[in-house]
């Protein structure tokens, strides 16, 4: 038998698992010209996506600059045409995308 290949006793998940630890996530940031790239475990939440590509953009000194570094001011979508946010505790090997988009969230008192 393949030393790469799982064994028959592993169901497809738990191989997976064993053989990606990390995966590349790409998050567009409202207004940024291109995405950021964050390498993280999928066991991760959208959460410390969130956080984790806040982060990123910061240090790499990216234009334009946030109103906030605060991820809970945020919301992590599916691409910029999804109105629906990602809840921040789903995990991210079970959104089954490593595109996103994040956005400030809608406040209604900024409205008025």
């Amino acid at each position: 038998m393949d030393s790469l290949s799982p064994s028959g006793s592993q169901n497809g998940r738990e191989a997976r698992r064993r053989y990606l630890t990390k995966a590349l996530f790409k998050v567009n940031i409202q207004n940024s010209l291109g995405p950021v790239q964050v390498v993280m475990q999928p066991e991760n939440t959208a959460a410390e996506l969130t956080k984790a590509a806040i982060a990123v953009y910061v240090k790499e000194r990216r234009r334009p600059l946030l109103g906030s570094v605060d991820p809970g001011c945020y919301d992590l979508h599916y691409s910029q045409f999804n109105l629906e946010s990602l809840k921040p505790e789903e995990k991210l090997e079970d959104l089954g995308s490593r595109n996103f988009f994040l956005c400030p969230k809608f406040n209604l008192e900024n409205t008025k």
